[in-house]
C-alpha cells in the first residue's frame, strides 16, 4: 500500500507580477493545529478556497491518497472550475459529422443529447455539479500541405462564432482545440485570443497531430513534448492576468507514452487547471488500461476520459460504451469528460 500523505490547507496568494515558474508561498507556522500565516499585502489576490479544494481532490483520489494523487500542485485562482465542477463535454467540428458527435446531430438534436448527458453524470455523482461544454476542433490536421505548408486547416471565425452561439444557448462552456499539423502552437494559439480572453472559452492541445518528424498527420501519432505544454500553459497564464479573467483550462490529448515526452516537468500554476485526457479507443479494458499507464500512471495534475460513441462500441470485445459509473470508479476520478 503506497503511504498516504496530509495535504495541509495553505492559504497562498498571487503577488503582483507573479511568474508562472516561480511560486511564492507565505511562510507560516503550525501552533497548535493552527496555521499561523503572515498578514496579506492590501493589494494581494487571494485563490480559491484550499480547504474545499483539497476535499474534493481527496474525493477524486479515492480515500485513502496515494503517493501519486492527489497531485501537489500550484492552487488556482478564484473562478476557477475545477475540481468544484465536473465538465461533460461534446467534441467534434461543425464541417465533418466523422469527427464528433458536435458535427454529427442536427443543432438542437445534439444540444438536447448533451443535456441528457450531464443529467446522466449528474445522477451518477450528486456530490459534484456538472457543467456542459462544447469542445471543438478549431485547428483540424491535414493530410495535403496546403499553400502554407501547414498540413493544418483553420476554421473562419464564422464558425467559432457558431460555436458560442450554440454554448451560449446551452450555458456551456467552449473549448477550442488545436492539431498543429506542421505548423506550431507559438503560432496557432495566439490566433485564437479574441476568443480565449473570453472567460467562457478555454484551450485543447492534441499532440497526435503534432508531426515533429516531418510525417503526414494521420500516417503516425504525433507528440508534445512538456516544453509545448509550458508554453501553452504559460501563454494562457499570461493572458489571464493581462485580462482579469478566471483560471483557464487546459486540455491535453494522449493515449500513448510517447504522445507526451518528459511529463515531470510539465508545471503547474495558478491561472491554468491542466488536464491529461485519456484520448484512446476500444473495449472498457483496453481504454482503462490506457488510462491507468499514461494518465494516472504519470499525474500531472487534473485527468479526463473520451467516450467514442462509434469505436468504443464496435470493437468485438466491447460490452457497450461505458457508463459514468464505470468511469467514476477509476483512480483518480476523472474531472473531465469528453464524448466523440
Amino acid at each position: 500500500m503506497h503511504k498516504g500523505y496530509l495535504l495541509t490547507c495553505l492559504c497562498l496568494i498571487l503577488l503582483p507580477g507573479y511568474d508562472c515558474q516561480k511560486t511564492e508561498r507565505l511562510q507560516q507556522a503550525f501552533k497548535k493545529d493552527r496555521l499561523v500565516v503572515t498578514p496579506l499585502p492590501a493589494d494581494t489576490t487571494i485563490l480559491v478556497d484550499t480547504l474545499a479544494y483539497n476535499a474534493r481532490l481527496q474525493r477524486l483520489a479515492h480515500w485513502p491518497a496515494s503517493s501519486r494523487w492527489p497531485v501537489k500542485a500550484a492552487y488556482p485562482l478564484r473562478g476557477a472550475i475545477l475540481p468544484f465542477k465536473r465538465v461533460v463535454a461534446f467534441y467534434g467540428n461543425l464541417y465533418s459529422g466523422g469527427m464528433g458527435i458536435l458535427g454529427a446531430l442536427p443543432p438542437e438534436q445534439m444540444l438536447d443529447k448533451l443535456q441528457e448527458e450531464v443529467q446522466h453524470w449528474t445522477d451518477a455523482d450528486t456530490t459534484t455539479p456538472v457543467v456542459p461544454a462544447l469542445h471543438y476542433i478549431a485547428v483540424t490536421a491535414q493530410r495535403t500541405p496546403g499553400p502554407a505548408g501547414r498540413y493544418n486547416l483553420r476554421m473562419p471565425d464564422q464558425q467559432i462564432d457558431k460555436i458560442l452561439e450554440l454554448a451560449a444557448r446551452a450555458h456551456a462552456l467552449v473549448f477550442l482545440d488545436i492539431q498543429v499539423g506542421h505548423s506550431h502552437l507559438q503560432d496557432e494559439i495566439p490566433l485564437l485570443k479574441k476568443y480565449l480572453a473570453m472567460p467562457q472559452v478555454h484551450l485543447g492541445i492534441d499532440p497526435e497531430y503534432s508531426m515533429k518528424d516531418g510525417s503526414v498527420p494521420c500516417a503516425s501519432i504525433g507528440t508534445f513534448d512538456a516544453a509545448d505544454i509550458n508554453y501553452a500553459s504559460g501563454w494562457l497564464a499570461n493572458l489571464v492576468r493581462e485580462e482579469g479573467i478566471p483560471p483557464k483550462i487546459l486540455v491535453v490529448h494522449r493515449f500513448t507514452q510517447a504522445m507526451v515526452t518528459n511529463y515531470a516537468n510539465i508545471r503547474t500554476c495558478p491561472e491554468v487547471q491542466i488536464v491529461m485526457n485519456m484520448d484512446g479507443f476500444g473495449f472498457p479494458g483496453r481504454k482503462i488500461d490506457t488510462y491507468v499507464h499514461w494518465i494516472a500512471g504519470q499525474p500531472v495534475q487534473f485527468t479526463g476520459f473520451k467516450l467514442f460513441y462509434i469505436n468504443d462500441v464496435r470493437d468485438k470485445r466491447s460490452t457497450g460504451l461505458m457508463t459514468p459509473q464505470q468511469v467514476l470508479a477509476l483512480t483518480p476520478q476523472p474531472i473531465y469528460i469528453q464524448y466523440q
